[in-house]
């Protein structure tokens, strides 16, 4: 690779891996994984570098490839019976209301733990929409799929999502604000 398509890509990875790793962390629910498939991502548009990098909207392109990783990476036959059951404690800050920080957490938590249990596609979908702003038409771009596919996966994985979130809501015996 030339120097300078080196340094641009670079640039690239430089300013946008944060993002892909969160992106990649809500599809899969592990930091350590959302890490190894930002890095594969990475690694695949590199190898690509001289065909892509003229792509008007490269972080769209950097998001199909992550999304391909993964769901690449979901359908390996290790991943299918792996179990994570591992908690991580969390960094308390105390100028903030104890609380209030309890109910976001527990609010986040649970949505995070429902959204892991929707499955792939849906989940895909609900990222790419909600979590990444993209609109129905760059997420069919991303997935590959006409729009139609994405509104109705759409629909699917928030019914799913909500069933979910009820299912464990009333399990925790907690009251929702």
């Amino acid at each position: 690779m030339r120097k300078a398509d080196e340094q641009g890509f670079r640039e690239f990875a430089a300013a946008n891996a944060a993002s892909l790793r969160r992106t990649a962390y809500l599809f899969c629910g592990d930091w350590h994984t959302a890490e190894d498939l930002m890095q594969s991502s990475l690694m695949k548009m590199y190898l690509a570098w001289k065909r892509i990098k003229d792509l008007d909207n490269l972080i769209a392109y950097a998001r199909k490839v992550l999304l391909r990783t993964w769901l690449d990476e979901k359908r390996r036959p290790w991943r299918r019976a792996e179990q994570r059951d591992g908690e991580l404690p969390d960094a308390a800050d105390a100028t903030v209301d104890p609380e209030t920080t309890s109910a976001k957490l527990w609010a986040r938590e649970l949505v995070h733990t429902a959204l892991l249990q929707v499955p792939p596609r849906q989940r895909a979908v609900l990222v790419l929409r909600y979590f990444e702003d993209l609109s129905v038409a760059e997420v069919a771009v991303a997935m590959g799929c006409t729009e139609g596919t994405v509104k109705s996966q759409t629909a699917r994985g928030l019914a799913t999502l909500r069933t979910i979130v009820e299912k464990l809501d009333s399990s925790s015996g907690r009251v929702a604000s």
